[in-house]
């Protein structure tokens, strides 16, 4: 690694990037928890679950829809989808210029309400941009390929309830301290969204055994072990186990605030030395991934830092969304440069492998992340215009 630890990092990114800043190491931190973000994102859209995305949605309660909560990722059905052709001197590709567009194909957007998006402006690129919005679903929009003068753009309705929902939570801490009370806070915030989203709710059994139930829609229930009634759930056809059920994803970064040792070195993932608030969010959510020290370090200083040649385009507009004198932040998980979002999805393709390896599997404990991507893969391609009839 690079760097000794994140925290090294994150004095070098407050000293090199940030030191214009009133507070260096906080702004560093915030840029941080920014790359932890868009590091998932793109992990995301490699694993070929684009068109699934949404970002930042209110995501109801389950039994309990007038209380919602924002979530960093969704992944939801896919109703419908189409494709435009726009012609690259339209000075901003705004969401009014592709519903013009889409009508004179014959795609009905009747109910929908337009959103004042745009899904590409001064080379800034909006991901996972919406459209339009219905009683039911999203319609969103991104760029399929660039071709000469020519973008090609896909337009796709994604229905409203979202099959899957990743989180990401990374906390610094005050210099010479191991952790702070915001971490706790953290955990407790993810650990009540992670509950509180799914049909799939946990119970413990008195001897501590975590168990699982699932209500029908007739008031009868299921309840097994937790992560065998998951997978049944998964990998059924039933509607009546699948039309609430959401798989609950957490990523969490920089080991210090979360493990309480390491191995020779090595991050001990072994559960009598996770920190209270790991184990919290462990038995919350679903899956807990762990963004290692190796895995962000290795993405700022390859990327970011010290790139090569072809990628120094990155390192640019990284520094110039947090330079003294920025106009607009165009590396963010939202808002992104074009030919970085092109540099990053060839990096992340090329190299997957690797950014993978920069993932630890906290929970389930007896599952990789190969079984995540199977799972996500399953829910994508079940039939949801059937089972959320």
């Amino acid at each position: 690694m690079a760097y000794e630890s994140v925290d090294k990092l994150q004095k070098v990114l407050a000293d090199e990037v940030f030191n214009h800043t009133k507070d260096p190491k906080k702004a560093s931190g915030r840029a941080l928890g920014t790359l932890v973000e868009i590091i998932t994102y793109y992990l995301l859209k490699t694993w070929r679950l684009n068109n699934s995305i949404s970002i930042e949605r209110g995501l109801a309660e389950y039994g309990n829809p007038n209380i919602t909560h924002n979530v960093e990722y969704s992944l939801h059905p896919i109703v419908r989808s189409s494709f435009l052709t726009i012609d690259k001197s339209v000075k901003s590709i705004t969401s009014n210029v592709i519903l013009k567009a889409l009508t004179e194909t014959g795609f009905d957007i009747a109910g929908f309400e337009r959103k004042n998006n745009q899904l590409l402006s001064n080379n800034i690129l909006r991901n996972a941009c919406t459209i339009a919005t219905s009683e039911n679903s999203f319609l969103l929009s991104s760029i399929k390929s660039d071709i000469g003068d020519k973008l090609e753009l896909h337009i796709y309705e994604q229905n409203k309830k979202p099959y899957a929902i990743f989180e990401c939570k990374r906390v610094g801490v005050e210099e010479g301290m191991t952790k702070g009370p915001q971490t706790i806070e953290k955990a407790k915030q993810g650990a009540y969204v992670a509950r509180t989203a799914s049909s799939l709710q946990k119970i413990r059994s008195e001897s501590g055994e975590m168990q699982g139930i699932i209500y029908k829609s007739n008031g009868s229930y299921i309840i097994k072990p937790y992560t065998n009634l998951m997978d049944e759930i998964i990998f059924s056809s039933d509607k009546e186990l699948l039309r609430k059920f959401i798989l609950t994803v957490g990523v969490v970064s920089n080991h210090g605030n979360w493990i309480k040792k390491t191995l020779n070195g090595v991050l001990n993932f072994s559960e009598e030395n996770f920190q209270k608030e790991l184990m919290v969010l462990a038995q919350s959510y679903d899956w807990l991934l762990f963004l290692t020290d190796n895995g962000l370090s290795d993405f700022i200083d390859k990327l970011l830092l010290h790139p090569i040649s072809e990628l120094r385009f990155l390192r640019d507009t990284f520094l110039s969304s947090y330079a003294e004198d920025k106009k607009k932040n165009q590396f963010t998980k939202v808002q992104m440069n074009i030919e970085a979002d092109r540099i990053l999805l060839k990096y992340f393709s090329e190299n997957l492998s690797t950014v993978e390896s920069w993932f630890n599997v906290v929970s389930p404990t007896q599952k990789k992340l190969t079984d995540l991507k199977r799972e996500l893969d399953e829910l994508k391609n079940k039939n949801w215009q059937e089972i959320l009839l």
